[in-house]
């Protein structure tokens, strides 16, 4: 069976196929729609731009919604089983699920002061990544002032998202 294509689907299934693509904030899927869609953005690049577009226009808040809708990294949510299957494999990709105790404890103290700093979770797209790689941006990344790291955590979740819509559309 093909898939149809993004500007062939109608709203529900359009929603249901890509309204995760950004982290629980399918209002960014239902703007791209609503804003209609062509051929062009039927890649999972075209379609990226699309959903882009919405983010990037959204207000401040909106922005930080989506960005505190992601959840830690090696946190309490991974360990209850209770990420998203995007979230959850794309932690195991880097191993994220197997971090030895001292990962852990580190991964854990981290997180705590990234989003006291900051006010919402360090985002990094991890897929491709090591540990090492993702503990050594973590440790770099909780010293940078607010806006630049509010403008990074942004520019991770478009790449989380096309990532994600490169899975979803061959």
């Amino acid at each position: 069976m093909t898939v149809p294509r993004p500007s062939t689907m109608d709203r529900d299934l359009f929603i249901v196929r890509f309204g995760g693509v950004f982290e629980h904030s399918p209002w960014i899927a239902e703007a791209a729609w609503e804003a209609g869609l062509s051929h062009g953005q039927d890649t999972a690049e075209g379609l990226h731009a699309a959903l882009c577009a919405v983010f990037r226009a959204a207000d401040h808040d909106r922005q930080l919604g989506v960005l505190c809708a992601h959840p830690d990294l090696a946190g309490r949510l991974a360990v209850a089983g209770e990420l998203t299957a995007s979230s959850s494999a794309e932690q195991a990709s880097a191993g994220l699920d197997r971090c030895t105790p001292a990962e852990f404890a580190r991964f854990q103290e981290l997180n705590a002061a990234y989003v006291e700093r900051f006010g919402f979770p360090f985002i990094m797209a991890v897929k491709g990544r090591s540990r090492a790689e993702i503990l050594a941006a973590f440790e770099r990344r909780v010293g940078n002032p607010r806006d630049t790291e509010f403008a990074t955590a942004l520019a991770e979740v478009e790449t989380i998202a096309l990532l994600r819509l490169k899975d979803l559309l061959p």
